[in-house]
């Protein structure tokens, strides 16, 4: 059997000088071959097995001069100066051409290191086709996700392994306009192909609408309840009612800790609210969940009983002696609680939690509502895209963290044999995921929802892919735990370091691209993909691309007039909070 890497002498470029585990240097020996070569070629080294070919990634190009004083020119004192041409190569993987019974595999990893003197080639022409096919081939079918093509070799597919990628987490950094959106609209349309793909999309600007419009639509979508959706909500409107947080939670946006009552508010509106469940758990007939629930538990209760417990216990006079009343446990001290508590009820911007329609606070609608999101109805796709558009800025970690934990929770208690794995796509992560250390009680509490599933989610088949412009900005633990990454152009450079630290320390020469990177121009690194790449990422089509294109200024100042009308109906949509 013919082998795949065939070199001749005009793909030969030098031989070995110097060998660590991190590089290895290579002299060059043929010139000819000096303007074919660039950061970022792939070469291939001798080892001392016959059928054994290390892959390395050209990351310098170096020319090194040399003094040399030429003896018979010594006495006109002239110098000659000498040239020597070097590459240094990062190291990724090894070619066996015949590895047991099969043939034409690469591997990660280095079994043997090169010796001083082996012998260097470009891989180059129809080398580099080949070795760019046997890429994928060994990806069965089934799991191959084709993102788009190498840039080293546009003819060759580049394929990821879609178990691979979704299964240990992911992520896509890139800068505004690098081509984030395109990227992700890129995946959930080959994931769509899939006859039971299970990915909740965060879209948190509405980009993704078009996928769920048209007769070629593959999402359904879904709005989170606005203002303006409390009184006519439609039926893609999804509401989070207050019960569906647990303990914590609630008291992160209620309590003041600093209040030197805080304790006793804490204990009362944790007594009262278990209670609550409870009646409800009895009222429903469910005694078998009556003797294990938490105050934790997702079981409807009215806000306006607990309040008027609450008032209760902030009013109630204490007995004394002959029946005399005097001050109560709890007189007074739950006033300024209660005081917050009716604040946020009151609060048009939370009305998608304290300001519920009817229906969602029955006894069966969680049931119903992650029916919609995690399960499968003849008709519908299964892509969900959850627009977050009209959400504040400043309740948005609660809504995404106590969607997240609700989802994670139910495929938490499933019976293993009847999980479906599903992916959650997290749109400008930086914006809810944010590093600890900057984060607010309430952003720490969405916070610890999503590490929880960046740390233990493989295990119950749910996976996070993180999207963010601004990496530097997103929490260090949740990206730690991703093991793919599609980086797309980053000119900052405390994003940039960013991206070395999670780096192998070969590959930590590649940032160097990014900000080189051209709009859908990606370098991708991780568990799915065989050799680390610059790709030329696949479009979307054209009904699927996202709303997201970056505005031509000047074309648009020259063609279109502002339009008055439109502003003053923005005027009423700010003020009515509702588009």
């Amino acid at each position: 059997m013919p082998q795949l890497l065939a070199f001749t002498e005009n793909d030969f470029l030098g031989r070995v000088t110097y060998v660590d585990t991190e590089q290895i240097i290579v002299e060059i020996e043929n010139s000819n071959i000096m303007n074919q070569i660039c950061v970022g070629n792939i070469t291939a080294i001798e080892t001392g097995k016959r059928h054994e070919q290390l892959i390395a990634l050209i990351d310098k190009v170096t020319r090194k001069y040399v003094d040399d004083l030429d003896k018979d020119a010594a006495d006109q004192n002239e110098m000659m100066i000498s040239s020597a041409d070097y590459v240094r190569v990062s190291v990724i993987g090894t070619y066996h051409s015949v590895f047991g019974t099969a043939h034409d595999i690469f591997k990660r990893g280095v079994d043997t290191f090169p010796r001083i003197e082996s012998k260097c080639y470009c891989v180059s022409g129809n080398n580099l086709q080949g070795f760019m096919n046997i890429l994928s081939k060994d990806i069965a079918t089934e799991k191959r996700l084709k993102i788009g093509s190498f840039l080293m070799d546009v003819h060759a597919d580049a394929v990821l392994d879609g178990n691979r990628f979704f299964q240990r987490h992911a992520a896509v950094l890139g800068s505004t306009g690098s081509g984030k959106s395109w990227c992700i609209a890129n995946i959930l349309e080959k994931a769509s192909a899939l006859k039971y793909s299970n990915i909740i999309v965060f879209d948190m600007h509405g980009e993704y609408s078009k996928l769920a419009e048209g007769p070629n639509k593959i999402a359904e979508r879904f709005r989170i309840a606005g203002p303006g959706d409390l009184e006519n909500a439609e039926q893609n409107v999804l509401f989070l009612p207050y019960w569906l947080l647990n303990r914590e939670e609630l008291l992160s946006m209620i309590l003041d800790r600093s209040d030197s009552n805080a304790p006793n508010q804490a204990s009362r509106f944790t007594l009262h609210v278990r209670e609550l469940k409870a009646e409800t758990l009895t009222h429903e007939g469910k005694t078998e969940t009556l003797k294990t629930f938490t105050v934790d538990s997702p079981v409807p209760f009215l806000m306006t009983d607990l309040l008027a417990r609450l008032k209760d216990d902030d009013t109630r006079k204490g007995v004394g002696k002959n029946n005399a009343p005097v001050k109560g446990d709890w007189e007074g001290k739950l006033t300024r609680f209660i005081s917050r508590l009716e604040s946020k009820l009151e609060d048009k911007t939370y009305g998608f939690m304290f300001q519920p329609a009817d229906e969602s606070q029955s006894y069966d609608w969680l049931s119903k509502i992650l029916c919609k999101l995690l399960g499968y109805t003849d008709g519908h796709t299964g892509i969900k895209i959850i627009d977050f558009s009209e959400v504040p800025s400043d309740v948005l970690p609660v809504i995404t963290g106590t969607l997240a934990r609700l989802l994670y929770n139910i495929q938490f208690w499933m019976n293993p044999d009847q999980r479906t794995p599903f992916t959650l796509i997290c749109d400008e992560a930086h914006l809810y995921l944010p590093i600890r250390e900057d984060a607010d009680a309430v952003q720490r509490q969405a916070l610890y929802n999503f590490e929880r599933i960046a740390k233990e989610g493989r295990k119950y088949g749910v996976s996070i892919l993180v999207v963010s412009q601004r990496p530097a900005d997103v929490s260090k633990t949740i990206l730690s735990q991703c093991n793919n990454f599609i980086v797309l152009r980053l000119t900052n450079e405390r994003d940039k370091s960013v991206i070395k630290n999670l780096l192998p320390d070969s590959l930590k020469s590649t940032i160097e691209f990014l900000p080189l990177l051209d709009v859908g121009e990606a370098l991708v690194v991780g568990d799915a993909i065989l050799l680390p790449s610059k790709l030329l990422l696949d479009k979307p089509t054209e009904d699927h691309q996202p709303i997201s294109a970056t505005k031509n200024f000047w074309d648009e100042w020259d063609q279109n007039k502002p339009d008055n009308d439109a502003v003053m109906g923005a005027v009423e949509a700010l003020r009515r909070q509702s588009r």
